[in-house]
């Protein structure tokens, strides 16, 4: 398998991307110092691009900081070697009267924490289709790029339905990122068949579905709900939806069974397999430190064959769900999924 993904003629990507939502705090403390050595380690191994976000607290700093560091350290043209996609995620009480300024005062702000003149990819999310400026919204953005402010347009967990919207409009997307993994197949329902048609690929997230699908999960009793965090509360919601603990367990067993062929652990299985499926070009992975950092990056070497893929594919066959669109459970806010979600994350933050 390669190591890189040519996302556009002129753009090429790592196949695994460093996650920042777990720098954002919600995780524990973060030593900023060893945060950014931690975000070197990465690159050292061969992950050399970073997604972050405007609501993730200090991420966006934080990779700046590394930038500065690679750049006074080592001599490097940071803007070649290092890139950084982050998200744009304007609070759900902003929609209504979302506007042009709002929009080019967080790219600005963005630019000023990653301490750069061109952000690589921005990656718009929008909570509630019910207010329609998203494609204005996109549109704006289009003008950034057009300026050089932006170097590629993306989206995060839009549906079909708008996605076709604001590709009719004109916006060149390139990327949309989205939940995809062995127990959620919600990306092949709808959109993939605008990937198909449009030519715009899949960066994925929750390919390890939060730390479910590890060993450290195989063998053991479901539950409670009372998880340490909303990311387990979150993939255990998707474990009930893709047929219960029982056939969870089943495919732990299936995922070892490669991953003893392969010398390595279930996650490393997980994420790998992500990345042969279709429309994907690189999957967004966490790490708590140096050596998850040197795990990762092996995603990148495992060449999955068909009898692994077929192992696995066996029990996936068997599932029955996830059901619908990408990220429509979670846009209902009174459901199992939507409920748990925070809607409001850039409130009161600078």
């Amino acid at each position: 398998m390669s190591r890189t993904f040519q996302l556009t003629p002129d753009y090429a990507i790592s196949r695994v991307i460093r996650g920042g939502w777990q720098l954002a705090g919600g995780h524990g403390a973060i030593d900023r110092a060893q945060a950014v050595d931690d975000l070197i380690a990465a690159f050292d191994a061969g992950i050399k691009t970073y997604d972050c976000a405007d609501i993730y607290t200090g991420v966006e700093e934080l990779i700046g900081a590394a930038r500065l560091k690679l750049a006074s350290e080592r001599g490097l043209d940071v803007a070649a070697s290092m890139k950084v996609h982050t998200k744009l995620v304007p609070d759900l009480e902003i929609l209504p009267r979302i506007s042009r300024d709002y929009i080019r005062g967080i790219v600005e702000q963005s630019l000023k924490r990653l301490k750069t003149e061109r952000l690589d990819l921005v990656q718009f999310h929008w909570w509630d289709y019910a207010h329609s400026g998203y494609v204005d919204a996109m549109g704006w953005l289009d003008e950034m790029r057009a300026e050089g402010k932006v170097r590629n347009l993306g989206t995060t967990n839009f549906d079909a339905p708008r996605l076709a919207e604001i590709i009719g409009a004109g916006v060149p997307l390139v990327s949309q990122q989205l939940q995809y993994s062995v127990l959620d197949q919600r990306p092949t329902h709808y959109v993939a068949e605008l990937a198909a048609r449009h030519g715009f690929k899949f960066l994925c997230y929750g390919s390890v579905a939060g730390g479910f699908l590890s060993d450290r999960w195989l063998g053991q009793p479901e539950p409670d709900m009372n998880l340490e965090n909303r990311s387990l509360v979150k993939y255990k919601l998707i474990i009930d939806d893709f047929g219960g603990w029982d056939l969870f367990q089943e495919l732990l067993r299936a995922l070892r069974s490669v991953a003893d062929r392969h010398g390595v652990d279930i996650a490393t299985i997980a994420s790998a397999w992500v990345l042969t499926r279709e429309h994907v070009a690189a999957v967004i992975v966490g790490a708590r430190n140096q050596s998850h950092a040197l795990a990762n990056a092996g995603i990148m070497d495992i060449v999955l064959s068909g009898e692994d893929l077929a192992e696995i594919g066996a029990v996936v066959g068997r599932s029955t769900g996830p059901e619908g669109d990408v990220y429509t459970l979670e846009r209902d806010r009174k459901g199992r999924h939507g409920s748990i979600m925070h809607y409001n994350l850039n409130a009161g933050k600078k």
